[in-house]
């Protein structure tokens, strides 16, 4: 396995993961509002998907400047 990747390759990759997850909440909160029939259910689901998402994104910067002060 190459170790030299290309750091703008990998942010890519990452942000390509997390768009693609935030889909695949949206549609499965969109499928279970259907199956539930109450349309607050995927409201819900997509309220708690954003929340969710917000929070990893806050933490990850939050926790990364503090490795960078730390060293």
């Amino acid at each position: 396995m190459d170790t030299n990747t290309d750091p703008r390759r990998t942010a890519s990759v990452r942000t390509a993961v997390i768009l693609l997850s935030i889909a695949m909440v949206f549609f499965g909160g969109i499928i279970l509002a259907q199956y539930a029939g109450e349309p607050s259910v995927g409201m819900s689901v997509l309220g708690f998907a954003v929340i969710g998402f917000l929070l990893v994104a806050i933490g990850r910067n939050v926790f990364r400047k503090d490795r960078k002060a730390s060293r």
